[in-house]
């Protein structure tokens, strides 16, 4: 893109300002800007500035109702594990991370797939998800492909991680990354907001954007390739999921869902989590904002809460209906920050209050497009303890002791007394679950 292109691309969305101080920019910064723009589609501005002018969209929730949840236990159980493995062995199994974001909370420079987690060995949280895609992939005698959304501002470090441990033990060809998309934010008014005099603030468009992403990309393409019929989907930040889980998979063929959730109980009424809800015959997420405190305290006739189940953000997609909803429009979610700007003399000005707008998309958001979809119970204590503060609730420290709480449960069921205050860790290609260790045997 050269001046002229950009020029007329700005004028034909309003945002002719961008290019303000173009005279006053030296070579590599009139190259960087141009580079800048180029990733700018008009029809987002567009979209972005309708949504600024429409404001939040919050549905009433008044009319959700709960959705059925299951609980596998035994036949029931074994048959959805029976179906998981199925499709497990026949490598129509994928699985996706998102992980975009940066380990600032925690204090860390860098991504936060990065930070150590390993209770012994120190090893990053990319390590044990890696570890357990391998683990799986030996036990069905198939291969995971592992599909890895980065951000700009870390896919660089994030393959370089992968590279430097020779990717966990996984074979490079069976490893995509791809980048969210970055969308600009806005004033009020929405313009565009420069937050250097030669650079546009930018910020990633949310997990949500990975369906654009995985387009964009070809990661799409690749998985039909490949023959992929279920996308296991986690976050980054927990390390005790249960990537590709032969009973969710399962149960999620089992349901013929096209959009299947894993589920845990809250831990309190106001839990900072999205409750599923059913609509009619659709089901939406609905933010603990728009729930209202009755909501939050409905119980059953047994006590427990109405709403009992929240989102750790653990799913199971069709991967043709991923396809399907890659094309479409998503709803943007703004958020009112304090981003710094270019001020009238061409310095930049750090504000004091929110003066800009970042969007984003949520990808539970195309829940309701779903033509089917699934709810499936877990315990939290053993699949969901995410790394997010870097002290209290939700730490590294918290995460280290659920993990070992974990595999001393394990080594208990193999005959193993771990003495309290002797740290444990188990190499997830070593022993994937209790049964296996016990199966393998155990040297201390």
């Amino acid at each position: 893109m050269n001046y002229a292109e950009a020029e007329k691309m700005l004028k034909g969305c309003g945002q002719e300002h961008v290019l303000a101080y173009w005279k006053k920019l030296g070579k590599k910064e009139r190259e960087a800007l141009l580079k800048q723009i180029a990733t700018i589609e008009p029809k987002n501005v567009k979209y972005c500035r309708e949504a600024l002018a429409k404001g939040a969209d919050v549905p009433d929730s008044s009319k959700g109702k709960a959705p059925k949840v299951a609980v596998l236990k035994g036949a029931a159980l074994k048959k959805a594990v029976e179906a998981g493995e199925a499709e497990l062995r026949a490598g129509r199994v994928a699985a996706l991370l998102v992980a975009g974001g940066q380990g600032s909370r925690l204090g860390y420079d860098g991504p936060k797939g990065c930070f150590e987690i390993g209770p012994i060995s120190n090893e990053p949280l990319f390590y044990f998800h890696a570890r357990k895609i391998l683990a799986r992939s030996i036990r069905y005698g198939a291969t995971i492909p592992f599909y890895v959304m980065t951000s700009e501002a870390n896919n660089a470090a994030t393959v370089q991680c992968f590279e430097e441990n020779e990717y966990f033990g996984l074979d490079p060809k069976d490893v995509f990354f791809f980048t969210q998309g970055m969308w600009p934010g806005m004033t009020k008014e929405g313009k565009i907001i420069l937050d250097e005099p030669g650079h546009v603030f930018m910020s990633p468009d949310g997990h949500g954007g990975l369906l654009a992403a995985l387009k964009k990309s070809g990661a799409l393409a690749d998985m039909k390739k490949r023959g992929i019929k279920s996308v296991f989907f986690f976050q980054v930040d927990n390390p005790l999921v249960e990537i590709a889980d032969p009973a969710f998979i399962g149960y999620h063929v089992q349901q013929k869902s096209e959009y299947s959730l894993k589920l845990c109980a809250k831990r309190d009424p106001f839990e900072k989590v999205g409750v599923p809800m059913q609509f009619g015959k659709s089901f939406r997420m609905v933010e603990y904002t728009e729930m209202t405190e009755e909501q939050c305290k409905r119980t059953t006739k047994d006590g427990k809460l109405y709403f009992l189940y929240g989102s750790p953000a653990i799913h199971v997609f069709d991967r043709a209906f991923l396809d399907r909803e890659a094309s479409k429009a998503m709803p943007l979610h703004l958020a009112f920050k304090k981003i710094p700007t270019v001020g009238a003399d061409g310095k930049v000005v750090k504000p004091t209050e929110p003066n800009g707008y970042k969007f984003e998309k949520f990808i539970f958001d195309i829940l309701p497009n779903a033509k089917t979809a699934a709810f499936l119970a877990f315990d939290q204590k053993d699949e969901f303890s995410p790394v997010k503060n870097a002290e209290g609730g939700d730490s590294p420290a918290t995460c280290r002791e659920d993990m070992q709480a974990k595999w001393r449960k394990w080594l208990a069921a193999a005959g193993v007394d771990v003495k309290p205050g002797v740290p444990v860790e188990i190499d997830p290609v070593y022993a994937l679950d209790a049964e296996e260790l016990a199966s393998v045997g155990i040297c201390l």
